[in-house]
């Protein structure tokens, strides 16, 4: 066997990949593959390295349907933004694969949310864009941590009030064949915060009723502020 460099970490993860945690579940694999996939969940988290989304649902391999992208945010149906693979992506998971499920997954210390806030490097024409798909979550005062939760949660609910923009998942979710999912995953408590439609409130997964689910009336928080829903 060739020798790897020292640096090459990569290779030897996918050494180990193909070496240890294949064959242990090399079946399921199989069965991936001859019977296709089937996912329940399509599951729109941010690209943050610390929100592992198989970790917090105990996922296997063939049930989750993924999206990632900076600040787990969904465009405006109406294409106002341009063509997104993420809108692809829910059409797929939604039409095609008729998953059960779509969780929105923010999470806190969020850096889309602070660069929002902040501003990006001039270069980054891309990312300001893509930033403004949160500026009706942003709150009018200087950030600081209670404001920064707060807009990361608001954040979630504008996603799911713009998946209800979306025709073939409110006709879904109005047929009680798709549920909506709100979370806001708290990184160094390691507890998912699940949004409660009817309590109009992020409620800690500890001592929550269900896993978040709406219909999304109009989000009040304690302070009276309203953001709008569908």
């Amino acid at each position: 066997m060739k020798t790897l460099p020292e640096q090459d970490d990569l290779l030897l993860r996918l050494r180990d990949f193909h070496s240890d945690y294949f064959p242990r579940h090399q079946q399921r694999f199989q069965d991936l593959v001859t019977d296709g996939q089937h996912p329940k969940t399509l599951f729109i988290g941010c690209s943050d390295s610390r929100l592992v989304p198989y970790l917090l649902t105990g996922a296997a391999p063939g049930e989750l349907f993924l999206v990632r992208n900076v600040g787990a945010f969904v465009p405006p149906y109406d294409g106002s933004h341009g063509l997104h693979g993420t809108t692809a992506a829910i059409e797929f998971a939604v039409l095609s694969l008729k998953v059960e499920r779509i969780i929105i997954c923010g999470h806190s210390h969020c850096g889309a949310i602070k660069a929002a806030y902040e501003g990006v490097p001039d270069e980054a024409v891309a990312l300001k864009s893509w930033l403004r798909l949160v500026e009706e979550a942003l709150l009018p005062v200087q950030p600081g941590p209670e404001v920064m939760c707060r807009t990361e949660q608001r954040a979630v609910v504008l996603q799911l009030e713009r998946l209800m923009e979306y025709p073939f998942v409110r006709r879904s979710v109005e047929a009680g064949q798709l549920s909506l999912h709100g979370w806001h995953y708290v990184i160094e408590d390691g507890e998912v915060h699940v949004f409660d439609a009817e309590q109009g409130a992020f409620v800690p997964s500890s001592v929550a009723s269900h896993s978040g689910t709406g219909p999304y009336q109009p989000y009040v928080e304690h302070d009276g502020q309203v953001i709008e829903g569908v």
